[in-house]
């Protein structure tokens, strides 16, 4: 039986759900999992150098974060 407590919450995304993520510079520091997604079963938060580079992957996951410009 799932525990009550930590159950899927409405309005949050699945946390490392996408391989890609695409941000730009107007959500600079970028960390993961990204603001919005469920904490409970994910890695813990470690922000990510995409400024650096222009591209950065997270060491937990293994998500690609891709810094665009608009």
């Amino acid at each position: 039986m799932p525990n009550p407590h930590t159950a899927t919450q409405e309005g949050l995304e699945t946390p490392n759900q996408d391989a890609r993520i695409e941000v730009t510079r107007d959500v600079l520091p970028v960390h993961c999992p990204m603001p919005g997604s469920s904490l409970w079963n994910s890695h813990p938060q470690v922000f990510i150098p995409v400024e650096e580079t222009g591209k950065a992957k997270c060491p937990y996951c293994g998500t690609e974060y891709i810094l665009i410009d608009s």
